[in-house]
């Protein structure tokens, strides 16, 4: 599996989008507003630039795009009052793999930027938008040209598969049934890639700069625990049992991994501590059920969705569709794509009814070193 090439989310605005299921992901980007306020102000605070450069890495596209790029310039255009201090100007930089869907974000900036005008009766800074494709596992900017950086549900994606888990039958991830060095494989890949995302942001980000960052991951220190990978394992199972009626190759479920790592907080704080570049400011774990609508306010949502509020397997495989289904056709076709997730909600629906589902998430708040 070539990552960069099929590692994006379902462009566009059709049912099975991003950005028409991407709930759960604006819950986590809501849970986590304080760590970055504090973050956002603390950098303004003690550096009171004439020009502040954002990043957000793993932009994707669809409503949470633009979500903290508009709190952000709040939060500052706040101080700037508070403090009577002119409005810098803001260079916002976009960055995803090149699949990701751009054209979807460029064609809404003009109506973001009217509506943050809006909100902001006293005005704000001039805002630059520049969408920039590419790894974030690589340098993606100049030196020290960032003061701020921001990524959210990206970093638990991995620049590949792992080498050396050919023998993870039955499996698409860390699984119950996975032999050990499987896991190992995972956690090292991690390592390697967080090791080098932390030394590319240390070289672009300015002394003093910041970075919050939020991983889908565990409380566990057991990689294949419940609270890890179990959504991938129950796709797992949907997988094995259209193998047993031979609607799939059992070698093409063997050789189908996804190349994704849900750390810990102690896995996350380790590779922060080994790299060197970075005082971690906070550590923090949340969690948000799997089913993105529970507990939401249901009358901030259009009318035609509202009977699919209760339906908490429909929603959870449509979130899951919506990221996993360009991998899933690059490897198996797209003529089971249907089969998979009518089988998948089932399965969902099911475990859903019976256990406490929830994702586990980690954010940690970092500072460049001087």
């Amino acid at each position: 599996m070539k990552v960069a090439q099929v590692l994006h989310m379902n462009g566009g605005v059709g049912h099975a989008s991003y950005a028409n299921n991407s709930l759960l992901q604006q819950k986590v980007i809501c849970l986590t507003k304080p760590i970055r306020e504090e973050a956002i102000t603390s950098l303004y605070c003690n550096t009171v630039p004439r020009s502040l450069a954002v990043a957000d890495l793993g932009c994707s596209s669809g409503p949470n795009t633009l979500l903290v790029v508009s709190e952000f310039i709040k939060i500052v255009e706040k101080l700037c009052r508070e403090l009577n201090h002119k409005s810098p100007e803001y260079k916002v930089f976009l960055n995803d793999l090149p699949g990701n869907d751009f054209n979807n974000i460029f064609k809404s900036l003009d109506s973001f930027k009217e509506k943050l005008c809006d909100e902001m009766e006293s005005g704000i800074g001039p805002c630059y938008f520049s969408g920039v494709p590419g790894s974030f596992y690589g340098r993606v900017f100049p030196n020290q040209s960032l003061h701020f950086v921001h990524s959210s549900y990206s970093l638990h994606w991995l620049s590949k598969v792992p080498e050396g888990v050919d023998n993870n039958r039955g499996n698409v991830y860390i699984g119950s049934t996975s032999p050990t060095n499987v896991a190992r494989a995972y956690y090292e890949q991690f390592q390697r890639d967080f090791s080098l995302f932390l030394k590319c942001r240390a070289e672009e980000l300015v002394k003093g700069g910041r970075m919050v960052l939020t991983f889908l991951g565990r409380r566990s220190d057991d990689p294949s625990s419940k609270d890890g990978g179990y959504v991938w394992e129950l796709m797992a199972t949907a997988l094995n049992d259209m193998v047993l009626q031979g609607i799939i190759k059992e070698e093409q479920l063997d050789t189908f991994n996804i190349p994704l790592y849900t750390p810990s907080p102690s896995e996350v704080k380790l590779e922060v501590l080994k790299e060197g570049s970075f005082a971690s400011n906070r550590l923090e774990v949340s969690e948000v059920n799997w089913n993105a609508f529970d507990d939401w306010n249901a009358l901030e949502f259009e009318s035609e969705r509202s009977d699919t509020l209760s339906d908490g397997g429909y929603n959870v495989a449509q979130c899951m569709r919506a990221v996993a289904e360009p991998m899933l056709v690059s490897h198996f076709g797209e003529a089971i794509i249907e089969e998979v997730f009518s089988r998948y909600q089932q399965i969902l629906t099911d475990r859903m009814s019976k256990e406490q589902t929830k994702c586990i998430n980690v954010t940690v708040l970092l500072t460049r070193k001087a």
